[in-house]
């Protein structure tokens, strides 16, 4: 969600309330800030929600954008935080994911023994790919919210641990963690699928 060359414009046609504004903003920004939410929230009505309550608060609270700052960041802000509203509001009780549950099993020695199988001839057998997609999805979905924002904004989005970490309020740091224990749990998640398949 770059600075687009009108940004400016709508900005100042949205600080004087200018009628035509709000819908230049749904115009501009409104598909990537549904796409962003739908990323997010993965629930199509919750993603329309997000992406209403973004773009509302942003036209509505545009005094609050500085003048130095730009829109489309702010705004993927705004989204972030609809979105992971209504994933705490859905689970609010899972927001961390212990390394014990997603790593294999210690030997006696503290040498992980799990052998990591080999999913490739599954994965590219189209009887097994054909609920891989849906496996993947459920997988991101389970993470609780911290953890699935992360990775979308990383893995999906394309954002560098710098980036992330504005927007979540974090240190890159927790950024890479967050995202590599996400990882963990989807690999840890398919793994199940795939031997059950």
């Amino acid at each position: 969600m770059g600075e687009r060359d009108g940004d400016a414009d709508l900005v100042e046609a949205l600080r004087r309330d200018d009628p035509a504004a709000a819908d230049r903003l749904v115009e501009q920004y409104g598909d990537r800030v549904y796409r962003l939410a739908m990323r997010i929230t993965g629930v199509m009505e919750e993603a329309e929600q997000v992406a209403a309550d973004a773009l509302w608060t942003a036209a509505s609270e545009i005094e609050t954008l500085g003048r130095q700052s730009a829109l489309g960041p702010w705004l993927r802000r705004l989204t972030v935080d609809a979105a992971q509203a209504k994933l705490r509001a859905r689970r609010p009780d899972t927001n961390e994911i212990a390394f014990a549950d997603v790593l294999p099993p210690l030997d006696g020695d503290g040498q992980h023994w799990d052998t990591v199988e080999d999913w490739s001839r599954r994965v590219n057998d189209e009887t097994g790919a054909a609920g891989l997609g849906r496996a993947v999805t459920d997988a991101i979905e389970a993470l609780p919210p911290d953890y699935r924002t992360a990775l979308v904004l990383h893995d999906v989005e394309g954002m560098s641990p710098d980036d992330v970490a504005g927007i979540l309020a974090v240190t890159p740091l927790t950024v890479k963690s967050r995202v590599h224990r996400a990882r963990l749990l989807v690999r840890h998640r398919l793994s199940d699928h795939l031997a059950a398949a």
